[in-house]
């Protein structure tokens, strides 16, 4: 297969997966080459995500990898052989790559939870509110570029408002609530969008307030999506150089621990509710 020049998150991470199964088995790279025919390099390659792998390749190396695991095979079948050209592909080229990368994941994800302590999360974002943001943090960006970024924003919606949305659970600090990234009558619109989303079955949104005792996970932000199976889920973490993509195993344990524990310091879905409607007469 023709090698990538940009591979996706989704591509690299079917190539890690692989790396990790080969590694388990205690194969070097050159043995698992001869196992398909091709060489080192070809191997590296499908590992680093620039090269395609076929369903009967990747088979065949769970085989020789001794992989008894039926369901995390066939999940990185579908990995490997879908096609799916998705919104998002409309921005190629137009926005930085990580947009469209958490997009796609987010299309294949079983489930999302957000923790957010400074911003309202993407999915629940105003158009009004993403805009202010995205010229706050980019005030470079031509307005052009920005009514890009705003519009994928607003699409990115699509997960949990489609006929078929994933189940959707946001904890939310009050001070992310609070901060007025636009104006007064911008901030109560926020706030209603947050309560509206609220009100769907698949959503859950909890609220850790200001004036709770014993709260250090101030630093908790992040994005967990669920996989196919577990092992393939992803934790997205904004860090001062970029987005990163977080995937080894003891580390997406780490968070799923610090999700449960950021979830069960927050209030209750009901309280919550009326607690961000407090919030919205108080502006």
């Amino acid at each position: 297969m023709a090698t990538r020049r940009n591979p996706t998150a989704r591509q690299i991470r079917l190539g890690a997966e692989l790396r990790r199964l080969r590694e388990a088995a205690g194969l070097k790279a050159r043995a698992a080459a001869a196992l398909l025919g091709a060489d080192s390099v070809q191997m590296s390659q499908i590992e680093a995500g620039v090269s395609g792998v076929s369903e009967e390749r990747v088979r065949r190396l769970a085989a020789n990898y001794a992989c008894a695991d039926e369901a995390l095979i066939n999940a990185l079948v579908v990995m490997a052989t879908d096609r799916t050209h998705g919104w998002w592909e409309e921005f190629r080229g137009v926005l930085p790559a990580p947009f469209l990368d958490l997009s796609e994941l987010d299309h294949y994800a079983t489930f999302r939870r957000d923790v957010a302590v400074i911003h309202v999360p993407g999915l629940l974002q105003t158009e009004a509110y993403a805009r202010a943001l995205f010229a706050y943090t980019t005030p470079e960006l031509p307005e052009s570029e920005l009514e890009h970024w705003v519009e994928h924003r607003m699409r990115r919606r699509i997960v949990i408002e489609d006929t078929d949305p994933i189940p959707y659970d946001a904890v939310i600090h009050e001070t992310a609530l609070r901060i007025r990234v636009g104006d007064r009558k911008e901030s109560r619109a926020q706030l209603q969008r947050v309560l509206d989303a609220s009100e769907a079955d698949h959503v859950t949104v909890r609220v850790v307030p200001l004036d709770l005792d014993g709260f250090a996970g101030a630093g908790s932000s992040m994005v967990h999506l669920g996989g196919a199976v577990n092992r393939l889920d992803t934790v997205i973490r904004d860090a001062p150089h970029g987005t990163v993509f977080i995937d080894a195993e003891a580390q997406l344990a780490h968070f799923r621990t610090l999700f449960r524990k950021v979830e069960k310091a927050s209030l209750d879905p009901t309280t919550s509710r009326n607690f961000i409607h407090q919030l919205t007469k108080e502006l």
